[in-house]
């Protein structure tokens, strides 16, 4: 996902955050999915660390999605309801059994490094232009910069587990 080469306005600016809502509802949406359609006994059986890391992946991408909409809201612009997007990965998923990933912790990781990339170009983007926007700008890069290292944290802990698995 690249977000191009730099961001020359507060329209492009909003598209962009509004992108990254989007990514964090896909990756909330996903995670809960993964865990509820897992038979009870599959559920009980899946590690602890592993329940866990999905739990803390729907919160944090909740919070990342708040701390998002608040930019977005400044911006006078306006996000896609997180219904929107749970029915749509519902209704993908719906097609997929579970099973048929390579596994809920790779896609996991995938969501993760999808959406660090994601910030690390954004604020590549952002730092590049000598755009002024209606956001002050050092608050907008703590922001994105917090939310992206948030981002490597999670791809740490997914790929920990995946090597104690092995």
């Amino acid at each position: 996902m690249s977000v191009g080469q730099r961001v020359s306005s507060d329209r492009q600016l909003a598209r962009l955050l509004q992108i990254g809502v989007v990514l964090e509802e896909v990756v909330e949406a996903r995670a809960a999915h993964h865990f509820e359609t897992l038979p009870p006994e599959e559920r009980n059986e899946l590690h602890e660390d592993v329940r866990e890391l999905l739990s803390e992946a729907r919160e944090e991408s909740a919070e990342h999605r708040e701390r998002l909409e608040s930019l977005i809201d400044e911006l006078n612009a306006k996000t896609i309801p997180f219904e929107e997007i749970e029915t749509l990965v519902g209704e993908q998923y719906a097609q997929t059994a579970p099973d048929d990933f390579d596994g809920v912790l790779y896609d996991q990781l995938h969501g993760e490094e999808t959406a660090y990339k994601f910030y690390d170009d954004l604020i590549v983007a952002i730092e590049s232009s000598d755009a002024t926007f209606a956001l002050d700008r050092e608050r907008l890069l703590e922001t994105l910069t917090a939310i992206r290292e948030e981002e490597a944290e999670g791809v740490e802990e997914v790929a920990e587990l995946m090597g104690d698995g092995e």
